[in-house]
């Protein structure tokens, strides 16, 4: 049983007419939720809890990459808060459905191989000092595994039977790499986007596969990070991996815990773990 959560619906339901036609006794249903706006993630989850008693897995999936700056309804800006924000308040408004699940749940959180480039600017989180658009994206996905992480250290801190996990598609041919080119009017960067997408990237089928994996696959554990195989982690079979250093910064981790907090007003019933030597 699959719940697609849409910021359009619209398009879910295109999509879920896609799965009904390759698979017809497939059970899916499509929810309305925009993670730019903390109001559509409480009504979504609100809903959620209301049709649904437990939840097994959550796939942090969403995300836009390297636009120009804009923000959120709630102010922030667009890639730290739909990347990162939205799927903080998310996962923890539906914490405790993924507790009532039977068995071990999971969190899996979506980053990137860019993570690697990313930083944590505590000074102008939101580039209204200075706004570089792949910064911003690299920093959205560096918080993407950073919380990914805190998140899993803070489970096992709780005893619970639900853990976290991060990821990355590799480069995979779909939409998100047209929305900055057009979104600047930029007709020369889109056009080598879709020349890089033709010529580097894997299909978008295949680079759902490690989210599927770190979702499903029974030897994954909690604080993992999967990636594909292949041709400088672009593209191939998934595998674990090790993520940035950067990522591991528990301190780094617990800061970036608090300040989404202050921000989304979503606090987790988890406690803090202890500091690792």
């Amino acid at each position: 049983r699959v719940v697609m959560a849409c910021r359009s619906v619209e398009r879910g339901r295109a999509a879920k007419r896609d799965v009904a036609a390759a698979a017809g006794d497939a059970a899916v249903t499509v929810g309305e939720l925009d993670l730019a706006d903390l109001d559509s993630v409480a009504a979504f989850a609100n809903w959620y809890r209301d049709e649904y008693d437990s939840l097994d897995v959550l796939c942090n999936n969403a995300g836009v990459m390297a636009i120009p700056r804009s923000e959120t309804s709630d102010g922030f800006e667009t890639q730290f808060g739909v990347n990162h924000l939205g799927h903080f308040a998310l996962t923890g408004r539906l914490l405790d459905a993924l507790r009532a699940a039977d068995g071990e749940a999971r969190v899996v959180t979506q980053s990137s191989g860019v993570h690697e480039r990313g930083d944590v600017d505590f000074e102008d989180l939101h580039g209204e000092d200075d706004y570089d658009k792949w910064a911003a994206y690299a920093q959205s996905k560096l918080a993407n595994v950073l919380f990914a992480y805190e998140l899993d250290r803070r489970l096992r801190a709780d005893g619970e039977a639900v853990t976290s996990v991060a990821c990355h598609p590799g480069y995979a041919d779909t939409s998100l790499q047209s929305r900055g080119p057009e979104q600047s009017g930029s007709r020369l960067r889109l056009l080598a986007m879709q020349a890089a997408n033709a010529v580097f990237a894997q299909s978008a089928e295949r680079g759902a596969w490690p989210l599927l994996y770190a979702a499903t696959h029974p030897d994954i554990d909690g604080g993992e990070y999967v990636g594909p195989g292949g041709l400088l982690n672009m593209r191939g079979h998934p595998e674990r991996q090790s993520a940035s250093d950067r990522s591991t910064d528990d301190a780094l981790a617990r800061r970036l815990w608090s300040v989404s907090e202050d921000l989304t007003g979503v606090t987790y019933d988890l406690p803090s773990p202890e500091p690792r030597a």
